[in-house]
């Protein structure tokens, strides 16, 4: 958490992935540190998704007016539909293909993590997690530079600029980099629509679910209709909303999601191998580059039309 107020567009949780995969791959852990590492990467990582629903006002969300809402939830759909389409093209397995499609399309890191809760609660298949998270660090991070140039090379206003940094860039922090970088308001309409993209994670979790439910019964396995996390991440939206929390609770409300976060990241990379992870090839990175533009040219579009 240190390092990511030294490193813009660096979130806690991607250093924290980076720290973990590095520390299992340099050193040799104890086997006594094993139920911790359990324990945060399940239990401490839904944690932080309910936090995450404190950071959504509705109110605030609501403020974009419905055309932009609108952008919002076609990004989201368009960028997870398409996301998928094309990962089936390329050959990409489809586990991962729906990480990068949620990662790339909601909100990074907590997203891919979130979805992979959903699809592998059992955490068998840890390596897809860390590249759909990799592909998001990379992408978002070119995405930090390439916004605001594309902004001025369209001439497009700050407001504007903002928006579409908001509705296509994949992480929260990236959105921020990006949007301090534009200058004026663009900074505050960014992290607004940010936000409203976040708030699509529960609708798209229940979605992933119900799924899931389908496909096991035919395996007489019944997942929860509702994983409680994200029953418990609407609650605290529902609570942000309707009741007036003081700055400093806020505050701490974030630090905390940021710290619960950042352990199951941690623990996350460490049940990565880094030879396995580099025999991934390069459809995945094809995947992401591919997603990253849809994404991008339908948030574009989209500003374009509501302003």
């Amino acid at each position: 958490m240190a390092a990511a107020q030294l490193l813009p567009g660096l979130s806690a949780l991607v250093i924290a992935i980076v720290a973990g995969v590095l520390v299992a791959n340099l050193t040799s852990l104890p086997a006594a540190l094993a139920p911790g590492l359990q324990l945060s990467s399940k239990k401490l990582l839904r944690a932080g998704i309910v936090l995450l629903g404190l950071q959504v006002a509705l109110g605030e969300l609501l403020g974009l007016g419905a055309p932009m809402l609108l952008v919002v939830a076609g990004v989201v759909v368009i960028g997870i539909l398409g996301t998928v389409a094309l990962g089936r093209a390329l050959g990409v397995e489809k586990g991962l293909t729906i990480l990068v499609a949620c990662g790339f399309s909601i909100c990074g890191a907590a997203a891919v993590a979130a979805a992979a809760g959903v699809i592998d609660p059992e955490e068998e298949h840890e390596e897809r997690t860390v590249t759909a998270i990799a592909l998001v660090v990379l992408c978002g991070t070119l995405m930090i530079a390439a916004v605001p140039a594309l902004a001025a090379l369209l001439a497009l206003p700050a407001e504007t600029a903002g928006l579409w940094a908001g509705a296509s860039i994949h992480e929260v922090a990236q959105v921020v980099a990006a949007g301090g970088a534009l200058g004026g308001s663009a900074l505050t309409l960014a992290v607004i629509v940010k936000l409203a993209r976040v708030l699509m994670l529960a609708p798209v979790m229940a979605v992933l679910s119900l799924q899931q439910r389908r496909e096991g019964a035919a395996e007489g396995k019944r997942p929860p209709l509702m994983p409680l996390f994200v029953l418990g991440f609407l609650a605290m939206v529902v609570l942000r909303t309707l009741v007036p929390l003081p700055g400093p609770m806020l505050e701490t409300a974030s630090l905390l999601q940021t710290a619960l976060l950042a352990a199951a990241m941690f623990a996350l990379g460490t049940g990565v191998r880094v030879r396995r992870l580099l025999q991934v090839g390069a459809r995945p990175v094809a995947l992401a580059a591919a997603s990253t533009l849809l994404v991008a040219s339908v948030a574009l579009a989209g500003v374009l039309l509501a302003s």
